[in-house]
């Protein structure tokens, strides 16, 4: 069997200077040789960030939004390609060389791998991000080719094209922001494996524009949330979500976050699916060992 195909996806809004920068770094790979083609999905950005990658690589293809779909816009991106793996990446990370063709042979190697984690290298520093040393404290199930997890970073995932859209994607009712643990659950319930491989690598420089952490903590504190509401036993939605609005009483950050949280809740109960017990175990199992949240 020949090792599937990959394309890479990235999503983006207002960052055009660190966009340019990460597709420089990636113009090295395509062509080919590491993947087939690179897509840019442009969340309405409003600094002249897609006629910019239109200009300057003319090779990429841009799909400019005409609404901010946050990590929803990966899903756009997945559905464009016909690739049998999508590469996801931020504009301000990127895949070392010779990760993706490795990612590609494990995929062919493992018929129910729905989702790989790469060692994410942050940088300044050149550091393991944190998140990736938990998971690989992850525990062993047979048939992945490393520790299995429930959770990500989406800056540093191959997914299968297959199990990504049969599940819907990235769901639109979350934004951006802890968005992860959702399709991780989806994945899970759906029968895929998901794994942790420390051979893989990407690499992440954190946009100096991001929102301050607070905001970042509050805003997938709100997700995990409903999170819980669509997914989880009613009795742990119960308590996480009351633990939430707890904390909006104490913490501006989560004050902030409590409005579009309580906007957002009719929807995540309309479409309430609590997954099957198997997968809150696996979530159990997660939580005790290995990364199954949000990074912050």
């Amino acid at each position: 069997m020949t090792a599937p195909s990959v394309s890479v996806v990235i999503i983006t809004r207002d960052r055009r200077p660190e966009l340019l920068q990460t597709l420089d770094r990636l113009q090295d790979l395509v062509g080919g040789r590491e993947f087939r083609e690179l897509v840019v999905v442009d969340n309405a950005s409003t600094d002249g960030s897609a006629a910019a990658v239109r200009e300057r690589f003319p090779d990429v293809r841009v799909l400019a939004l005409p609404e901010n779909l946050a990590a929803a816009g990966r899903t756009v991106g997945a559905r464009a390609t016909d690739a049998d793996l999508v590469a996801f990446a931020d504009d301000d990370s990127w895949w070392e060389a010779g990760a993706l063709p490795l990612a590609a042979d494990l995929f062919r190697t493992h018929a129910r791998l729905g989702l790989l984690h790469a060692r994410i290298v942050v940088h300044p520093g050149e550091r393991t991000d944190p998140v990736c040393l938990q998971m690989a404290r992850g525990w062993h199930k047979a048939g992945t080719p490393g520790p299995a997890v429930l959770g990500h970073l989406a800056c540093g995932v191959v997914v299968r094209r297959e199990a990504y859209l049969g599940v819907g994607g990235y769901d639109r009712t979350l934004g951006v922001g802890g968005e992860e643990r959702l399709l991780a659950l989806d994945l899970a319930a759906a029968g895929w494996d998901q794994a942790y491989v420390e051979d893989v690598v990407a690499h992440h420089q954190p946009s100096a524009s991001r929102e301050a952490a607070p905001r970042r903590r509050a805003r997938c504190r709100r997700n995990d949330c409903l999170t819980a509401v669509l997914r989880l036993p009613a009795g742990r939605a119960a308590r996480e979500c009351a633990g939430f609005v707890r904390e909006a009483g104490r913490d501006p950050a989560s004050r902030a976050e409590l409005l579009p949280f309580l906007r957002r809740l009719p929807r995540a109960l309309a479409r309430r699916r609590p997954v099957p017990a198997e997968v809150v175990e696996q979530l159990r199992r997660a939580e005790a060992t290995a990364f199954s949240g949000s990074r912050v």
